[in-house]
Formats: structure tokens, sequence, C-alpha cells
């Protein structure tokens, strides 16, 4: 059985790792099953998140922060694909702002993004007790749409 923030769900594959700030298992004892059920009957893992609302954003018709940055970024369809991937925080302002470029095919592309991050309209902020708290989210952007990247040709030496 999970338990997320005192709620039990079916699983916790959607969670983000950097959202959790801890998990305990308890043991299917007589004391666990009394608390959570017959559920509890092979034991309880119980999630504890940094939030109590995770962070969302929603602005100019679009609820999904990569679309929007997609449709933001200037890259038209004539360019070379190109891929960003980086971490952002969300202030407890809802501010987003880059703390680690995981990998940038370029530095052009990375700063075109970095400019439309900069300029974004603000996040709702994840809460916690009823306050605003800071969140990390993971952003992988391909640009133009639809496209692929090229296939990367080497030589293996044996």
């Amino acid at each position: 059985m999970y338990v997320v923030n005192g709620t039990v769900v079916e699983n916790i594959e959607h969670i983000a790792q950097e959202d959790i700030e801890s998990i305990d298992v308890l043991a299917a004892d007589d004391e666990t099953i009394a608390q959570w059920g017959l559920g509890a009957s092979e034991g309880v893992i119980l999630v504890t998140l940094r939030y109590d609302t995770p962070a969302y954003f929603e602005a100019e018709g679009e609820n999904n922060y990569t679309s929007y940055l997609a449709h933001n970024v200037r890259w038209g369809k004539n360019m070379n694909p190109e891929r960003v991937s980086l971490r952002i925080v969300v202030d407890s302002e809802g501010k987003a702002t880059i703390s680690k470029v995981l990998q940038a095919t370029s530095r052009q592309f990375l700063k075109r993004v970095e400019q439309a991050i900069s300029s974004s309209p603000l996040w709702h902020p994840a809460t916690r007790n009823g306050k605003a708290v800071e969140s990390t989210h993971l952003i992988n952007l391909l640009l133009p749409e639809g496209e692929s990247l090229p296939v990367e040709r080497g030589v293996i030496l044996l």
C-alpha cells in the first residue's frame, strides 16, 4: 500500500524524485494493519512530499510549460533541430529560473530558451501547510516540434 501525504494511492511512479521529502516503510504488523486496514497486510510505504499542492503553469491558453516554451522560443522550421534539458526552480512567488543545464545541443538554442524562461508568466507555486514553497521541475524541449535530432555517427575502434 502506498500513502502519499496521508492519502492512499495506487502507485507512486508519477512522483518526481526531487519532490519527495521522505519515505518510510511500515512492516505489515498488527499496529500497521489496525491503522491502515487490510490493504496494509503487505506493509505500507509512506511518502511525504515537499509540498501539499504541486506548482502548475497556466498562461496564454497553455497549461503545460514545455508547450508554452515551444511556442515562445524563436526557432524556425528551417533551423536545425535542437534539444535542451533543464532543471528549473519555481520559487514561492511563481518565478521560474534555471538551476541546472543538463543538456544543450547548442549555445544559441540554450540562450533563446533562457530568454523565453526569463520573460515567461509566473507559475502558481507549490504550497505546503498553506504557504507557497519552492519546487523543482525538469524541462525537456526539442525544436522544431515534431522533428528529431540527427543520428550521431561515430567510429568504433577495435
